[in-house]
């Protein structure tokens, strides 16, 4: 078993999860992502990070070849501490103009893709009693978009699915929390139009969209870093959070103690 914790992070070939890879190398994580397809800066980084990193092709929406993905990274490091749900897809239009093939692909990738993974991760961390979940929303989960009314409806979901977790999975010492970035500058908000942007920076108080670096994990004070935070950090009794990238207020603490429905202690394999 590796002396380092793991994490492993979906969807971190690009834009903020190959942010957030790169920053959880840094913060000493073993790290291992997967994407459909490898970029240039996947390739980079597999030679440059070692065995500090693994990175396979993986399409999320194959629930079988998930299954196996966590296990055989299991078997590899035998450890999983930390799980980042960042990988999402999302298609704008209006809603009476989307396609049923869109809203079925973003349902199926932005919820039903991440509730297995996180399935799938937790039953290893229930055997060792201990590991953390950060769901990846967005500030139009609350906010509402025009256009994104089927994206943002996922991603209010990963919220009621983190509020739930969180009180599942508290008293294991296993602590769910969800951060939602405002728009950044992606290849995702790069298909705008001048319009589309304009509206945006009008809403944002700086007048001008993110960068993928203020969820930097290596920032102490970052939305990220304290939803991921090791055990020995202070922030680490925190669950069932929603950490905003622009003001950081959160949601009334899940994390008190109280007895859930029955889990079992321990559950690596699917049934």
């Amino acid at each position: 078993m590796s002396n380092q914790p793991l994490a492993i992070v979906s969807g971190g070939s690009r834009g903020l999860g190959l942010a957030i890879v790169n920053d959880l190398i840094d913060c000493g994580y073993v790290v291992a992502t997967f994407s459909r397809k490898a970029t240039p800066q996947i390739e980079e980084l597999v030679s440059s990070a070692g065995n500090r990193f693994d990175y396979q092709e993986l399409d999320i929406s194959n629930p079988d070849r998930l299954v196996q993905y966590v296990a055989g990274i299991h078997q590899r490091f035998g450890r999983i501490d930390a799980l980042i749900n960042n990988a999402a897809v999302a298609r704008d239009a209006v809603l009476a103009m989307m396609s049923d093939r869109d809203i079925s692909q973003m349902l199926d990738i932005n919820l039903g893709a991440t509730l297995r993974l996180s399935r799938e991760c937790v039953r290893f961390m229930l055997c060792r009693q201990a590991g953390s979940i950060v769901n990846i929303s967005s500030i139009v989960a609350e906010r509402g978009f025009s256009g994104l009314s089927a994206y943002a409806a996922t991603k209010a979901g990963l919220l009621g699915m983190t509020r739930s977790m969180a009180r599942e999975l508290g008293s294991r010492n296993i602590r769910v929390n969800a951060v939602a970035p405002g728009f950044l500058e992606t290849e995702m908000s790069s298909e705008l139009d001048d319009r589309q942007r304009r509206q945006i920076e009008r809403r944002t108080p700086l007048g001008r969209l993110g960068n993928v670096r203020t969820l930097s994990p290596r920032c102490g004070s970052s939305s990220l870093r304290k939803a991921v935070s090791s055990p020995e950090r202070s922030s680490s009794w925190m669950a069932g959070h929603l950490f905003r990238a622009s003001d950081e207020i959160t949601w009334p603490s899940l994390s008190e103690t109280r007895k859930t429905a029955a889990l079992p202690r321990c559950q690596s394999r699917r049934d």
